[in-house]
């Protein structure tokens, strides 16, 4: 008999078994992270296989609270949030990989290396976010990141997180 080993998927009582490599909606990632809009980065993963890579994308739109201001006559969207979208990609991966308790633990991001912004993402894209384990041990996770938008790579970086209890 198959069981869900996963925590996207739902095994709650009555509760619908996902196999994995499907989409996982923004009703469900939104029960994964802590953040709330303006700052939930990851509006689709569109392919997980736990414990190796995930896949999916950020649409961007004028609507973004960072366009009145970053840049008012031709916005771009910051780098900083598009390293914070590969890391919130990243913590689903791990969640994926290894449940936690996500009333109870979170993911903190630790560190960023070899961050590179190649190509300027602007209202209108759809950045495509691929993140893969690099390393794992514990409560630590090392995370090899790109962000592209038609394919054009428009950022890479290496993220490190941990998760840890709520209550700390």
């Amino acid at each position: 008999m198959y069981r869900a080993r996963f925590a996207w998927q739902d095994t709650r009582p009555g509760g619908r078994r996902v196999k994995p490599n499907t989409t996982i909606e923004i009703d469900r990632i939104l029960q994964i992270l802590p953040h709330r809009w303006p700052f939930v980065l990851v509006d689709r993963v569109t392919e997980v296989v736990p414990g190796e890579r995930i896949v999916g994308h950020k649409c961007v739109t004028m609507g973004e609270p960072w366009c009145q201001g970053h840049f008012p006559a031709r916005p771009i969207m910051p780098g900083v949030l598009i390293i914070e979208a590969l890391a919130q990609i990243g913590g689903i991966l791990a969640y994926a990989s290894e449940p936690f308790d996500a009333s109870s633990s979170l993911m903190y991001f630790l560190g960023i290396d070899k961050a590179k912004f190649r190509r300027p993402v602007t209202p209108g894209d759809r950045l495509d976010l691929d993140v893969r384990i690099a390393h794992h041990r514990t409560n630590v996770w090392k995370f090899r990141g790109e962000a592209a938008v038609d394919g054009t790579l428009c950022a890479s970086a290496e993220l490190l997180a941990s998760v840890i209890d709520r209550a700390r």
